[in-house]
């Protein structure tokens, strides 16, 4: 069963998307970061090379050359494919439900401190409420 992981009251999404990266770097993880936004990924990928000074997070964009995105484990991508067993956890970036979210074990949600990111944060929230998943919630505004 999928487990659902929401971090709401983010003051920074892209500094917790680091964190919560460098975190499943380090237990091992697969992490595919999903949205569709092309200078979100850029952005990000940037912030992924300078985020810590004393180390990196291994990462690349899913339309890089396929041995890195096979041996990489942070890809960053605009979609999701069916069936790709191969990550761990899904971070999912965008304002809707990502397409074939049963199919991860994981999947996080980040939320900031926005009315329009909380609004669609609370309508994920109750979808993935009505698919019947194990949600966690963790405030980081406390």
């Amino acid at each position: 069963m999928t487990q659902i992981n929401f971090y709401s009251g983010s003051v920074n999404k892209l500094t917790t998307v680091c964190r919560l990266c460098a975190k499943a770097v380090q237990q091992g993880l697969r992490v595919l970061v999903y949205t569709p936004d092309q200078s979100l990924i850029e952005k990000l990928d940037q912030l992924l090379w300078t985020f810590s000074a004393t180390s990196f997070i291994p990462h690349c964009r899913n339309d890089d050359e396929i041995s890195l995105v096979e041996q990489t484990p942070v890809i960053l991508s605009n979609r999701i494919i069916e069936a790709d067993t191969t990550f761990d956890v899904l971070l999912n970036l965008h304002h809707q439900l990502p397409p074939c979210f049963g199919e991860f074990n994981k999947i996080i949600e980040i939320t900031d401190t926005t009315d329009e990111d909380k609004s669609a944060a609370r309508e994920r929230y109750r979808c993935y409420k009505n698919a019947g998943l194990d949600i966690h919630h963790y405030r980081l505004d406390s």
